[in-house]
């Protein structure tokens, strides 16, 4: 019972040691009974009452890892001082250049060995990401002037397909060459939507956060 007394904590407590886990293994080398382990003195019993499976808790470790992430895109989003192009920009420069992205990277597991993961995580993106923060900033760049679109919903799900699954290390297993070639045709591609949306500095950032060194 004492275990229950206080929901809210026993649950901080398992996402913390299983992160703690997930940084010092990885995903697939942590196993539940690890974190059962790690936690001492609890039971699978009482983590399936917080958690289902492994995969969930590791979502729930995603979710609150993106939830600054999420606060800091909503802030620019509403941000009245900026283009909608300056706006996409700054948010993609500042994704791919937070010290927490390389945290998700090495949390991250391979997406296409862990269907259910790669489901959620596409999920996330569509339903979440695109219409909450990227839709409404590049709408407000056509209406300013600084995207060249027709199709502002439909870019929007391109951009995120080429630079969230495309490019992603967790879904693709790419030398840096390849990840460079791949970030300088989406370059290309955004050009002639008036939009240079990856920089050489995140270029660079990218390849070292996702571990590729081999050219």
């Amino acid at each position: 019972m004492a275990r229950n007394k206080y929901p809210e904590e026993t649950h901080k407590r398992i996402l913390d040691v299983s992160t703690k886990l997930f940084f010092e293994k990885g995903y697939d080398k942590t196993s539940l009974q690890d974190i059962v382990d790690e936690l001492g003195g609890m039971t699978k019993g009482a983590i399936y009452h917080h958690f289902r499976s492994k995969e969930e808790i590791f979502i729930a470790v995603m979710e609150r890892m993106c939830e600054e992430s999420n606060i800091a895109m909503a802030k620019l989003r509403d941000d009245t001082s900026l283009t909608g192009k300056q706006k996409l920009q700054k948010m993609f420069s500042d994704s791919l250049t937070n010290p927490e992205q390389k945290d998700k990277f090495a949390v991250t597991p391979n997406l296409l060995e862990n269907p259910k993961l790669l489901v959620y995580y596409l999920k996330m993106v569509a339903y979440t990401v695109v219409p909450d923060y990227v839709v409404p900033v590049i709408k407000q760049g056509v209406e300013d002037g600084s995207i060249e679109t027709d199709y502002p919903e439909e870019l929007a799900d391109v951009i995120m397909f080429l630079t969230d699954v495309w490019i992603n290390p967790t879904i693709f297993k790419l030398s840096a060459k390849q990840l460079t070639n791949r970030i300088l045709l989406i370059n290309d591609f955004m050009k002639q939507f008036g939009i240079e949306l990856i920089s050489q500095e995140m270029i660079d950032c990218m390849v070292t956060c996702s571990n590729v060194t081999e050219l």
